[in-house]
């Protein structure tokens, strides 16, 4: 057999397209784990402090509530409702679309449920939801955005368990007379959900018109995991702000 020169140039010739191969290869395999799977979403407000900070990355599992058109990157019109469909849980912090928007925030509300808001309290059908008094919010001002080198702040927080046993921790920067803190009555739609965020003065929700019922279409997925967490308004590719600024104590904590 022929083993020469030519030969050597053939094998020589396919390297580059082994190459650019493999990098296909793992694309697809990064599309197909991104879209199934897992997606990382990093939060960029305050509107669910405490339980998830600014910096903090997650991990979003998509296959918890089956999959939609919002599944797919770029949201193509290529599905209809869900495909593999399964139920939120109320107190579940899930990531959305809206709009042309990613948000994340808390199911409190379910289909048929009767959501209102007096004087801070949150009633669910009719009954407050039970909250107890926690220590102090010490840190940054989570009331309105800040400097990262800004002065410390004291705030309220509350321990808040909902009907079916999940709890959680809420800020309150104080009573409004108005929106966010005294509202209607809001009655869910079949098919979608009344979504707020732990930072109860503090996040765009479904209190606020912009927001509304958040669609069970438009569901993304469930928030998981925090695999990497950064303060300071640093980013996870700053690495030089990593020995100042990482958060280790965040780093692989669940997400509830």
């Amino acid at each position: 057999m022929n083993r020469g020169p030519k030969a050597k140039r053939q094998g020589a010739e396919s390297r580059p397209f082994d190459t650019v191969r493999t990098v296909i290869e793992a694309l697809l395999i990064a599309v197909v784990f991104r879209t199934l799977l897992f997606q990382p979403f990093v939060i960029p407000s305050g509107s669910m402090e405490p339980t998830l900070l600014v910096g903090d990355y997650l991990f979003v599992s998509k296959y918890s509530y089956g999959y939609s058109r919002y599944s797919l990157p770029f949201a193509p019109p290529v599905l209809s409702g869900r495909v593999f469909g399964a139920e939120p849980q109320r107190g579940d912090i899930i990531v959305f679309r809206h709009g042309s928007l990613d948000y994340i925030k808390r199911v409190i509300g379910l289909p048929g449920d009767r959501i209102q808001v007096t004087g801070g309290t949150l009633l669910i059908n009719g009954t407050a939801v039970v909250r107890e008094r926690t220590a102090d919010f010490v840190g940054h001002n989570p009331c309105e955005p800040s400097p990262a080198d800004s002065p410390a702040v004291r705030v309220r927080r509350w321990h808040e368990t909902l009907p079916n046993g999940v709890s959680y921790e809420t800020l309150e920067c104080g009573i409004s007379p108005g929106l966010p803190d005294n509202t209607g009555v809001y009655s869910v739609p079949p098919g979608h959900y009344f979504m707020m965020g732990d930072n109860r003065e503090n996040s765009d929700d479904s209190r606020f018109p912009d927001l509304g019922f958040i669609p069970y279409e438009s569901l993304i997925g469930r928030a998981q995991v925090i695999f990497f967490s950064i303060g300071g308004g640093n980013s996870a590719w700053e690495i030089w702000a990593w020995p100042r600024y990482l958060r280790w104590d965040r780093l692989f904590k669940l997400v509830h």
